[in-house]
């Protein structure tokens, strides 16, 4: 498995099978399928249904705490959707990342789901895998430990003991291999754990003879649904066509287009480097595709090539608990004091710092209104609002530090002494005089890929008959 993982691609297998994939949604669960582009696209007989259920968007708090971050009747309804379709045509169900963070738990609840919806619908029997993805961090000290190679990304250093020290929970993102395993067992859906988000797509397409640069690039290009097409909308389905030509891409709402700029652009988006999509075992190369309009309402892409890797690595991904968090929302509309502004968080912090010191006490100000969502990277540095709203967010050990901490820093914008300040009541407004309980404050613990030697190995796969 593993030479075969490292190899580039062999000649263009020829008389291969046309594949339809459908996908109908970016992140199953995150908000509901659309219905009715769903049920048309399954008029087009697809020989695979497949959709993504994870992300690391939602941030490190899911996959810390091992909890869902979309409500489990969301993931209800999507799961329903296709796991019905899928029955009744006869093709594989393919689910990535099952809830959220790819967890243990996300594959045993998804997996509970199916079960359920098989015996409400009273469905055939089937053929269900669970592909689990959760890591033993004390298997991953020992590999550290015995020098295995590892490496972090986005800036971090290889990885150490202490990251591992500092971690709740992790996950290995699985490439295409483990689901092509299972469904050369025959699996009719599988529910799998963290997955980079093309390799659920293009397992199936492996599994037909398709080369690694046209699966996995069919994957990236169908991944986030219609996000690929115009205008944007979320949760709409889209089909993707394969064959040796290239990809063709095909909105089943009746609202919208793929055209070469959304297909290249989506392609392109969310990248470092925006023509290599980085996978275990190497990269797609798009830097030579081609986008061709078949007619207003479809594109085909082609010229994707695969650059095999030195070594076979896998990603980790990990998060810790850093304490508890809560907020407290003021507003701010005294033209002085918006004005004044960073003078008036300071002083708040300096209040804070009196009564709590310590690197494990945070408070963090999100102004609203100024730089809110950009923070340091907002290219507009001067207020042009009336009015502005901190959102105060404190982090302790304890939720009770938590809430006391939070409450000292928003109230203190009501008496920061400031030059020009001629009123006696303050200069702030709260939208509720009360500090409101958050969840627990988790952070990014493991962002780092490691050397294997079988692309399975760190993963464990289960098999059930179910109906």
């Amino acid at each position: 498995m593993t030479s075969t993982a490292l190899q580039a691609d062999a000649a263009p297998a020829t008389g291969l099978k046309t594949m339809k994939l459908l996908t109908p949604t970016g992140h199953l669960g995150f908000t509901p399928i659309e219905p009715d582009s769903f049920w048309r696209g399954v008029a087009h007989n697809p020989d695979a249904i497949v959709a993504d259920s994870g992300s690391c968007d939602i941030g490190p708090h899911p996959l810390g705490a091992d909890e869902a971050a979309s409500p489990r009747t969301w993931q209800e309804h999507d799961l329903e959707l296709i796991l019905r379709a899928s029955r009744r045509l006869g093709v594989p169900m393919i689910i990535g990342s099952a809830s959220d963070t790819g967890t243990d738990r996300g594959v045993r609840e998804f997996a509970a789901i199916i079960r359920e919806l098989s015996r409400k619908y009273r469905l055939p029997r089937f053929r269900m895998a669970s592909i689990y993805s959760s890591q033993d961090l004390e298997a991953l000290k020992r590999r550290v430990q015995g020098g295995a190679w590892t490496q972090g990304l986005d800036g971090r250093p290889p990885l150490t003991i202490e990251d591992l020290e500092q971690t709740d929970n992790a996950v290995a993102v699985m490439g295409a291999e483990p689901i092509l395993e299972a469904l050369r067992r025959g699996a009719d859906v599988i529910i799998a754990g963290r997955a980079c988000d093309p390799a659920i797509f293009a397992a199936p397409l492996l599994e037909a003879g398709y080369g690694r640069a046209i699966a996995y690039f069919a994957g990236k290009l169908l991944e986030c649904a219609s996000f690929c097409a115009e205008p944007f909308a979320g949760k709409e389905s889209i089909l993707g066509t394969v064959d040796e030509t290239g990809i063709v891409l095909e909105p089943m709402s009746g609202y919208q287009r793929c055209t070469p700029a959304s297909v290249a652009g989506h392609a392109m988006y969310e990248r470092a480097s925006p023509l290599r999509e980085f996978l275990p075992g190497g990269y797609v190369d798009m830097s030579e595709c081609v986008y061709e309009a078949v007619d207003e309402r479809r594109t085909r892409v082609r010229g994707p090539r695969w650059v095999a890797a030195a070594r076979y690595t896998v990603k980790l991904e990990g998060a810790g608990k850093v304490g508890e968090r809560a907020l407290m929302i003021v507003g701010i509309r005294d033209p002085n004091t918006i004005a004044l502004l960073d003078e008036a968080i300071a002083w708040s912090q300096r209040k804070v710092r009196e009564r709590f010191g310590g690197e494990q006490y945070q408070v963090y100000y999100h102004v609203y209104g100024r730089n809110g969502v950009m923070g340091d990277l907002e290219p507009i540095k001067e207020i042009r609002s009336h009015e502005v709203c901190v959102v105060v967010e404190g982090v302790a050990p304890t939720r009770a530090e938590a809430m006391e901490l939070t409450n000292l820093a928003g109230r203190n914008f009501m008496y920061a002494r400031l030059p020009g300040l001629k009123g006696t009541a303050g200069a702030a407004a709260f939208m509720s005089d009360e500090v409101l309980p958050a969840r627990a404050a988790y952070r990014w613990t493991l962002n780092h890929i490691i050397e294997v030697e079988d692309p399975l190995e760190l993963f464990r796969m289960e098999f059930e008959e179910v109906g």
